[in-house]
Formats: C-alpha cells, structure tokens, sequence
C-alpha cells in the first residue's frame, strides 16, 4: 500500500535539518528525484558544519572504521575513517546515501554509528536516503533497522515544481519546454497500470536502457547547453542514452523551437527590436531563459522586451518571480523599469495572489 504522507523534497530536507541532530531520518524515494541535493541544501543552511557524503554502494568496512592496536593497554581501538570529517573538530552533516543497498556488514557498522552518534561532535546531523524497495533494485531494510530510524517517504516533484526548481538552477529552456508539455514525465511508476501507459519513466517491469528522472533531465540540461556544438544527430543520441529514445524523440522538437528564439544578447543590446515568437511555448522558453539567466546588467532590457510581449507571457513572469524560492526577485523589483511596469500591470499581482 502507498503511503499517504509522502513529503516534497523541501518538506525532507526541513524535517532532516531541524530533528537530524538527535534522530537519524532515512529518507527514501524514487531513484533520481533529488534525494542526493538534500547535502547541498543543508551545507548552504548550516554553513559551520563540515558536509560528508558517504556512498554505500562503493564502501566496505574498512571505509568506515580501521582497527589500531593499543599494545600499553592491551586492546584495540576501532578508529573512525577520514572521510567522516571527525578531524576537524567541527560538527558535521553525514549523508548516507543509499543506505538499501549496503552489504549486510556495512549496513550493521553505520546503523550503529547513525543511533549511537558518540562519536560524532554535538549538533552533528545525520541522515540516510535510499530508493523504494518496490523499485526492485536491491534496496532492502531489515524491520529492525527501519524501526530504530525515522523513515519518510519522499515524493517526486510534480511538473509544477520542477519547472521552478529548473528556473533557479539554470535549466535549459528547451527541457522546461518540453516537461511542461509532458507533465506525466513526472508521474511515478506506481501511478501507471501497465508500463506502456507511460513511456518516458522508469517501470520495474520493463527493461529501459535510459528513462526520464528530475536527475536525468537535469543531464540532458547540460548536454544542450553545448548544443552549438553538436549536430542534430549527435544531439539527438547522447539524449537517447541518458533520457532514452522516446523523451529524445520528443525533446528535440523543443531543442528546434529553442534555435529560433532570440538571443539574450539581442534583448540585451536592443530590447525594442529584439525578435518576439509567434508560438506559445516558445514564448515561455523566452520568458523562462530570461528569469533563469537575467542579472542586474541587463534586467532593464528585458523588462523593455517583456513588455512586448502578451498579457499571458507576462502574467507566467509575475508567477515565476512571485514563487518563494526564486532567487533574483530583489534585483528584478529594485530595476528601473520594473515600478512602472507593475503599476500598470497591478491587477496581475491581484490575481495571483487570490
């Protein structure tokens, strides 16, 4: 049975943030959807700490702790690895990632390291993720270890809030094109009667050799932002292999539209002549590169150009700076061109917030 409570990834990441100092969370999800950024977050909030990621899939006993023989006392001591960050005398943010599938000995020796945290400073955080054992990849937790952690469900983003995620962290526009035209990329597995009912995602009972994930789209992201290298063909294969053929298939109708936007340096040096698309989702791929890209230099010439463009383009730029985790709204508000544009466009604010 699915679990009712699952959390977004922001709702884990607080959870872990503000009880991970004295309970140790396990946090599993589907595999790409964003469990292993949960480090990043947390190093940016606790900046004092010293972040550690420990893979499980790569890491045996002696990864954890080594023997060091005492010969005045006559006993051994088990001395923690570096890597835990124990040296520096600082406290520290322990990620172990993929806590499932961790061979029976190495799932012992840090489940006590996890609950017992005597060897860790005070205001030590620690957590763990791994995928859903209903994935069938080899992520299994035995009773008693889930019952000694706090374990939560984490849900995949729907398109809505990837699209957002996107925004802030510089995805290609052609990729936030693509899944807000194919929200059910977002689906999960469980959401699906048969596997051929979604095509794009990842199914336990069909082998795909590549399928979409937030963590491969995030890939395909940084294959295109080359794409002034790479021909079509070459594009179009490395995009098979890492969000598998079907997305590819579908993406690069998307990577077509992006070639024919304007370019940033057009709206930058001439905002009233810059070319505007016709088509609605190449309009929102301008606005969204835009958001996404805009800094303080320019942010004068793009409010010239949004205002060439159609109410709709720009009620989708009042939402995009009005989400909670955008981070340029500031430097938007403080433009010279932003006051009177949103005095004019008042009853866009209005609506959005009712």
């Amino acid at each position: 049975m699915s679990n009712l409570y699952t959390t977004s990834l922001d709702q884990a990441t607080n959870l872990v943030a503000t009880i991970g100092h004295q309970r140790t969370v396990l946090v599993q999800g589907h595999m790409g959807c964003g469990k292993s950024s949960m480090l990043k977050v947390l190093q940016e909030r606790f900046p004092a700490h010293h972040a550690c990621y420990f893979d499980c899939t790569t890491k045996d006993l002696g990864d954890i702790s080594i023997p060091s023989l005492n010969t005045d006392e006559g006993y051994v001591k088990y001395l923690p690895n570096e890597e835990f960050g124990l040296h520096t005398g600082k406290p520290v943010i322990l990620m172990v990632d993929e806590f499932g599938k961790a061979n029976p000995a190495v799932k012992n020796a840090l489940l006590r390291d996890m609950l017992e945290r005597d060897r860790f400073p005070e205001g030590s955080i620690i957590f763990a993720t791994t995928n859903l054992g209903a994935e069938g990849v080899g992520d299994l937790l035995p009773p008693h270890a889930r019952n000694r952690l706090t374990v939560v469900e984490m849900r995949k983003p729907d398109s809505t809030e990837w699209i957002e995620w996107g925004i802030n962290n510089r995805i290609h526009p052609s990729v936030l094109g693509f899944v807000k035209d194919f929200p059910e990329t977002m689906q999960s597995f469980q959401e699906v009667t048969r596997p051929d009912d979604n095509l794009y995602i990842f199914h336990p009972k069909q082998q795909r050799a590549a399928f979409i994930t937030p963590r491969s789209l995030e890939a395909a992201s940084d294959i295109l932002q080359a794409r002034e290298y790479l021909d079509d063909n070459t594009l179009t294969g490395a995009l098979c292999g890492t969000i598998g053929a079907r997305g590819a298939m579908d993406m690069m109708a998307f990577v077509k539209l992006a070639d024919q936007l304007p370019t940033l340096e057009s709206i930058k040096q001439d905002p009233a002549n810059a070319k505007v698309p016709t088509s609605s989702s190449a309009i929102c791929m301008v606005v969204w590169r835009a958001v996404s890209m805009v800094e303080r230099d320019w942010v004068d010439s793009w409010m010239t150009y949004l205002q060439r463009l159609d109410k709709e383009a720009q009620g989708l730029f009042v939402n995009c700076i009005r989400a909670s985790s955008y981070g340029k709204r500031d430097m938007i508000m403080q433009s010279k061109n932003y006051g009177p544009w949103a005095v004019e466009n008042n009853y866009m604010f209005a609506a959005d917030k009712k």
